[in-house]
């Protein structure tokens, strides 16, 4: 069994992408996400690796396209404003069909805000920040562990489909301190990328590139692109129930907030309210079946989220109107306390008429 360490979310992520093969980071500082920035710039050095501060989020998202368009595992790492200054690049790379790994610990906003914690950036993630019909698969970790994890599964997902992988976090999760076990895999032999543009000596000559100006040939990039992310959505979707069998009241929450949610489950059924959880880990695609299936089986649910309500929208979308919709957001950097969300199930309970004591 590997040897537990006690690192910090940022820097657990990084030794994560190092032992999955990554070596090259390309980023810009911006709390509260610089601390990977510093670890990588030590790290990749050690390991024989690159690591370059780019002159703007928007160089280093392009520098990423291109260290990954070579075929290297490459990642950057950001918070919100940096994120939105990055999307041009992750619009190109689905189109170019490149596999890369984008962190972004998210902060309060909107505009530069501030470096509290946030889950306001889903919308961004999910629903594609950038211009044209994309999708972006998004992982969402509620621990230091499973943020280290997450980046190795990160890594190989977007070299299996062929597109960004978003690990979104926020300012909490990335600044905690938590043990960690690194599971380290083989990388001596990753995929092999025929596609890649390693030079053209012995074969055709491969181009990467998202620029089709005949209509029909884009629309025909487009129809295989909604194709893969159809794949996709079948085989990827990932979440967690927590005591949902019996719930009355069932808690859908992600990330900092999806831990925080599972003491109140607790907290509830201490007093004798029946309360469950789905916490879902891929947020695209949304894992929209444990919504539908419990839907109209629970008498309520509860979406807690740090933001004005972006995921609500799916889960309400995925209930079919079936079960009533109930919300809990705090928004500019403020984090929910367990009391503050254990009242919220009480009133749902009381509006419900379920008894307890």
């Amino acid at each position: 069994m590997a040897e537990k360490v006690f690192m910090k979310g940022n820097e657990a992520m990084c030794e994560a992408a190092i032992q999955a093969g990554c070596r090259y980071f390309f980023g810009y500082p911006i709390t509260p996400a610089s601390e990977q920035a510093e670890y990588m710039a030590r790290r990749l050095y050690e390991e024989g690796g690159v690591y370059l501060q780019a002159e703007s989020e928007v160089a280093a998202a392009n520098m990423v396209l291109g260290a990954a368009g070579a075929g290297a595992r490459v990642m950057t790492a950001t918070s919100g404003p940096g994120f939105s200054l990055m999307q041009e690049a992750v619009s190109a790379i689905a189109g170019s069909e490149i596999p890369s790994l984008f962190v972004n610990i998210s902060r309060g906003g909107p505009g530069t805000g501030n470096i509290g914690p946030s889950q306001a950036d889903y919308f961004q993630a999910c629903k594609g920040g950038g211009h044209g019909d994309y999708r972006n698969i998004v992982l969402a970790p509620s621990s230091v562990q499973e943020a280290a994890d997450l980046i190795f599964d990160g890594f190989d997902l977007a070299d299996r489909y062929r597109m960004a992988v978003v690990v979104l976090a926020d300012g909490f999760l990335g600044q905690m301190m938590e043990p960690v076990e690194f599971r380290r895999r083989d990388v001596s032999s990753l995929p092999e990328k025929p596609w890649a543009a390693t030079g053209a000596k012995g074969r055709p000559k491969n181009i990467i590139n998202s620029y089709w100006l005949k209509e029909e040939v884009l629309e025909a990039l487009n129809e295989r692109l909604q194709a893969k992310y159809r794949d996709v959505a079948a085989k990827e979707k990932r979440w967690e129930e927590y005591l949902v069998d019996d719930a009355d009241i069932v808690l859908v929450a992600y990330g900092t907030v999806g831990r925080i949610s599972r003491s109140v489950v607790e907290a509830a059924r201490e007093e004798g309210i029946r309360a469950g959880l789905v916490r879902p880990i891929t947020l695209w695609p949304f894992p929209d079946e444990p919504i539908s299936r419990l839907a109209g089986k629970t008498k309520a649910f509860l979406v807690v989220e740090m933001s004005a309500g972006q995921m609500l929208e799916d889960v309400r979308l995925a209930g079919c109107d079936k079960s009533p919709v109930y919300f809990n957001g705090r928004m500019g950097g403020m984090i929910q306390y367990p009391d503050e969300i254990l009242r919220e199930v009480e009133k749902i309970a009381d509006s419900l008429g379920v008894s307890w004591r």
